[in-house]
């Protein structure tokens, strides 16, 4: 189970904050990275033991009812929504830097794992599955050439 992550260096510009004018504000609010409409992507950690991987997916603010985990032959796939509920109408929000909307994450299982016996847990924000290594699966042998 690998994850590749892109990483792109972006210019350090220090007065960058001061928008120039009122206009440029709202400009680059709606251009930001963090406000994409309707879906994102949620941070994942992806660690391994001897016995096990363990998928950990960072959904602050979300509730389990609206977390989905499907496994379809050797892929897990994790996903939900999370709605942006404005409770006190009288606020007008001027940025909004947390994540809002849809999202889907996807990995494909490697063959020596046990899907029948995956599991998952949600506790402060942090949506944990755990994949086991199937041992029998693991098993290695080396055959000789005739």
């Amino acid at each position: 189970l690998k994850i590749l992550k892109k990483m792109t260096l972006i210019k350090y510009k220090p007065n960058d904050y001061v928008p120039s004018t009122f206009g440029s504000f709202f400009d680059r609010f709606f251009n930001d990275d963090h406000f994409n409409g309707n879906s994102y992507s949620p941070t994942v950690d992806v660690a391994e033991t001897e016995k096990e991987f363990e998928i950990q997916f960072h959904l602050p603010g979300m509730k389990k009812e609206n977390i989905n985990i499907n496994v379809d032959n050797d892929r897990l796939t994790v996903s939900g929504e999370r709605k942006f509920e404005n409770e006190k109408k009288d606020k007008n929000y001027h940025k909004v830097e947390s994540h809002y909307g849809t999202f889907s994450r996807s990995f494909y299982l490697p063959d020596t794992v046990n899907a029948e016996k995956i599991d998952a847990s949600y506790k402060d924000g942090i949506l944990t599955v755990t994949v086991p290594k199937d041992v029998k699966k693991e098993s290695k042998r080396t055959i000789s050439i005739k």
